[in-house]
């Protein structure tokens, strides 16, 4: 059975156990239960060692932007500027075929409201967010993965479709339904593209 690996923030973990059942007769799929990717930096460190956990993967799906896009008090700038944010994905991406994995990434999903909200996984940390962060987040993750040759599972723009980009109380993260439909999507890249 091929073995794919989920990596991603808070938004990864809304979604990972049910492209685990949308999947289970057809890939074993293995993400950290407990532990949010948070920022590139850390998915990468988390990354790796899955790599020396499990040895070879035949596909790797992955999100980052909240957490490198997010300005958290006292901090003034974002925890991974746009320049640190590309070679945190760059490195990712070496890192992943060094293994010989095929890589999807996934764009951050769209913001309805402007605002802030603490992480859910309990991690304390509060996240701010804005569209045009996410935009700009985005679009650099996309030409990098252009350049790299790397697909890319489009969250953003199947998240504008639902009622309020599919966002719950929060506006961070999303509803139930929006969470369903972000994987069946991913399920469906996969079974496409592993």
């Amino acid at each position: 059975m091929k073995r794919v690996l989920l990596l991603g923030d808070s938004i990864r973990m809304g979604y990972d156990k049910k492209v685990r059942e949308l999947l289970k007769n057809e890939y074993e799929v293995i993400f950290a239960e407990e532990d949010n990717g948070r920022f590139a930096a850390y998915t990468l460190w988390q990354a790796n060692q899955f790599l020396k956990q499990y040895g070879h993967f035949d596909l790797v799906h992955w999100n980052n932007g909240y957490w490198d896009m997010n300005i958290e008090a006292p901090m003034t700038e974002a925890i991974h500027p746009l320049n640190e944010y590309e070679n945190c994905l760059r490195r990712i991406i070496h890192l992943l075929r060094a293994n010989g994995a095929r890589i999807v990434f996934a764009t951050t999903t769209p913001v309805y409201e402007s605002g802030e909200a603490q992480d859910n996984t309990g991690t304390e940390a509060v996240i701010n967010y804005r569209n045009d962060w996410v935009i700009r987040y985005n679009e650099a993750a996309c030409r990098i993965m252009e350049a790299e040759g790397v697909a890319v599972n489009d969250l953003y723009t199947l998240c504008l479709k639902g009622p309020k980009y599919y966002k719950c109380d929060d506006m961070l993260h999303l509803t139930e339904e929006g969470y369903w439909e972000i994987a069946r999507q991913t399920a469906d890249c996969i079974r496409r593209l592993a």
